[in-house]
């Protein structure tokens, strides 16, 4: 894929970190320095329809599995020729096809096309603390199904929150409960949790509460947010050709509009900066500081984007 290689002189910045793109002819590495975009370029050629990042680990949802990118596995990692970061490479998981993948914690929630979802509470490649860099036992992580009562199409999945058409689902001791709203199409769980809807975005609090009306398709929270609060948090609404993106302002615990996409915003993460990327392939990375919604934009030369994970340095 020499199509979808560049490459940008940035130097060892401060802030610099990886993005990973998930999108319907594999997974992009994007290297940013804050605003900054540097060398991006293929990693996995699986069809990715979702991914997350959790504990030194990326994961993607595929057609065949869930995949796992260790992110400390080394340079001696068992890579192949045409699916290689350089550093590591994606492995099975042996939870089978998949349709959603998030981060709980330190460990991952999967959900398969049939409804059924589990949980992995270990999701590093290696065999154990001890073990060498690369060491790719499948044997040594085992998913455990979750017992529910029968869920909907689960659509979005972050920390112990699960999105389906029929609602919000929590994990909560080995089973998954309802939770409440109806055709839920993005969870975020940090700080406190979200759900954006067909017919509204709501937060959590004694019960679910609506925050702003309207269809929202998009919703993120900053992974480092304190249980309880909300620091950094966006939100994107789906209105035709133009889609609002909010943005949460913490000193008066309020949201308004930040900007508009025309094109629409599938995944939102968060370093010193704000990230996005849409479905078409554009990622964008917002100017640091700067509350006026100014981005700078870079087309990675996929399409079909399902979603963004940044991992966290914690």
């Amino acid at each position: 894929m020499h199509s979808i290689e560049e490459k940008r002189v940035y130097g060892d910045r401060e802030g610099a970190l990886e993005a990973y793109v998930a999108s319907s002819i594999g997974v992009v590495r994007v290297r940013v320095a804050d605003d900054t975009v540097g060398e991006f370029g293929l990693c996995d050629r699986s069809t990715a329809r979702d991914i997350a990042a959790t504990d030194g680990v990326v994961a993607i949802a595929t057609d065949e599995d869930v995949r796992l990118l260790d992110l400390e596995a080394g340079e001696d990692a068992d890579a192949t020729d045409d699916e290689t970061t350089g550093d590591a490479t994606f492995v099975d998981s042996g939870f089978g096809p998949a349709v959603a993948v998030g981060a709980d914690g330190a460990g991952l929630v999967a959900a398969g096309p049939d409804g059924d979802v589990a949980r992995l509470e270990s999701p590093s490649t290696r065999t154990g603390a001890g073990a060498d860099a690369g060491s790719t036992d499948a044997d040594a992580r085992e998913w455990t199904t979750l017992e529910s009562d029968g869920i909907a199409a689960v659509r979005a999945i972050d920390g112990d929150l699960v999105g389906t058409d029929g609602g919000v689902y929590r994990v909560h001791e080995g089973r998954l409960d309802h939770a409440g709203l109806s055709d839920v199409r993005d969870v975020s769980a940090a700080g406190v949790p979200l759900a954006a809807t067909a017919d509204g975005l709501y937060k959590l609090g004694n019960g679910w509460m609506e925050a702003l009306e309207g269809s929202f398709e998009t919703v993120a929270a900053d992974p480092r947010s304190e249980r309880g609060q909300l620091t950094r948090a966006h939100a994107v609404a789906g209105d035709g050709d133009a889609n609002p993106i909010y943005g949460y302002d913490a000193a008066d615990e309020s949201w308004t509009e930040y900007d508009r996409s025309s094109e629409s915003i599938v995944g939102i993460g968060y370093g010193r900066t704000v990230y996005a990327v849409t479905e078409r392939g554009t990622f964008l990375a917002a100017t640091p500081d700067d509350g006026a919604g100014r981005w700078r934009s870079q087309t990675i030369g996929v399409s079909g984007v399902t979603g963004l994970a940044v991992p966290t340095d914690e």
